[in-house]
């Protein structure tokens, strides 16, 4: 089969088609609104920093704009229960029919554990801990053990074996997460409180159609990618049996037998590419959006470095004396491109959205400054502050700063 030709530009526009940056945002976003954006997304990364906005709010709002964060909140906790929590890429809210397609992964960290956990926990406090919750509901590890140590160490925190049981038991699906509690804890439950019958019921996928569903998935996610995308987007190498990309090939090999993979090569890119056969290729999108430095359109670097050129790391763990753009820097994607970046943070006791640096990429349009300023304009509305402050750091930072001080917001 004669691979499928791609300009860079051409697969730019695929990938923001596939992410759901061409669907129009409705003036009030519904639950219906939401739920299409999650299967463009497929899976939304959970991250403890509150800089902004977690991160499992962010990628909704860069596709569908302010919208009303209580429907994450249904859909994770009440019923009926669209996602849940499970470590589908890193920690992330996946849609709750990809439950069966984790056990594979479960099963690997029941037997092995997990460097966070260090190794299995004991017998004896995973027997008593399970025997709380069955009788008691649903707990977070506060309730079962007071959490010490908290020490701040590096960066993280110090667990109490207690913690690091109960992440056990969730890692390797013995326990699922009810929900997040107002301090962000996870709250642990048994599945079968927590996983609709109709999905926890259903037989084990061997690790071979898991491989392959995640695949097709990652594959409608993304529009067009290399192999290496399509492995990373459900995170196939934290799996038994993954070492090297064979497993993988496979499974791609298999889709594009059954069509709905296309071998692709995309201009530049010297790995081979796949498409999907349901990807979208318009002549124009015309996207607006500030990006989460955890959303998916860019958690691959490489991918976004090949597909935008734009060179992008996060430098919350980098010395402040040594970061070059900023401690928590969103990414501006205007029309197809990504044109700028800015570091931002919430500033919620003073009511400020601070832009403490602006930076322009080479040849971004003369409008970035005042597109920019549109977006941070809705982005400070919805998270509830009253204005935008704009620091003098970067080379897009007196622009924008004049366009967040015009009085009619044009």
């Amino acid at each position: 089969m004669p691979a499928e030709q791609l300009s860079r530009a051409q697969a730019r526009r695929i990938a923001l088609v596939a992410q759901g940056f061409r669907d129009p945002r409705h003036t009030v976003p519904t639950i219906r609104t939401f739920s299409r954006t999650l299967a463009r997304t497929g899976v939304l990364q959970v991250d403890s920093g509150n800089v902004l906005k977690r991160a499992h709010y962010m990628p909704l709002f860069s596709r569908m704009g302010p919208y009303d964060t209580a429907m994450l909140t249904r859909a994770s906790e009440e019923k009926p229960r669209r996602i849940v929590e499970y470590w589908a890429h890193v920690a992330a809210y996946m849609p709750v029919e990809l439950w069966p397609y984790m056990r594979h992964r479960m099963e690997g960290y029941r037997e092995r554990g997990h460097v966070w956990t260090q190794e299995k926990a004991s017998v004896r406090l995973v027997d008593s801990l399970m025997a709380e919750i069955r009788d008691e509901g649903a707990k977070t590890s506060r309730d079962l053990d007071d959490g010490l140590p908290r020490q701040k160490v590096d960066w993280g925190w110090n667990w109490s074996e207690t913690k690091r049981a109960l992440e056990y038991l969730f890692i390797s699906g013995q326990l699922a997460v009810a929900r997040r509690n107002a301090a962000f804890e996870r709250v642990y439950d048994l599945p079968e409180r927590v996983i609709p019958p109709a999905i926890l019921d259903q037989p084990d996928p061997t690790a071979h159609e898991t491989r392959v569903e995640l695949i097709r998935r990652a594959a409608r996610s993304h529009g067009v990618a290399t192999v290496r995308c399509l492995r990373d987007y459900y995170r196939l190498q934290l799996d038994r049996g993954e070492g090297g990309r064979q497993p993988t090939q496979r499974a791609v090999d298999e889709l594009v037998e059954e069509g709905e993979l296309v071998p692709a090569s995309i201009e530049g890119w010297g790995r081979p590419a796949y498409l999907h056969r349901d990807a979208a290729l318009p002549r124009k999108v015309g996207a607006r959006a500030l990006l989460s430095p955890f959303d998916p359109l860019v958690w691959e670097r490489e991918r976004t470095e090949q597909i935008f050129d734009f060179h992008y790391r996060i430098e919350i763990y980098v010395p402040e004396a040594k970061r070059q753009f900023g401690y928590y820097v969103l990414p501006f994607l205007l029309g197809d491109q990504i044109v700028g970046r800015v570091d931002l943070k919430a500033d919620r006791k003073a009511g400020v959205l601070l832009a403490k640096a602006a930076h322009a990429e080479p040849g971004a349009p003369p409008e970035t400054a005042s597109e920019l300023a549109a977006e941070l304009r809705d982005l400070a509305r919805w998270i509830g502050l009253g204005s935008i402050a704009v620091h003098d750091r970067g080379d897009l930072a007196a622009a924008l700063g004049v366009e967040v001080t015009r009085p009619d917001g044009r």
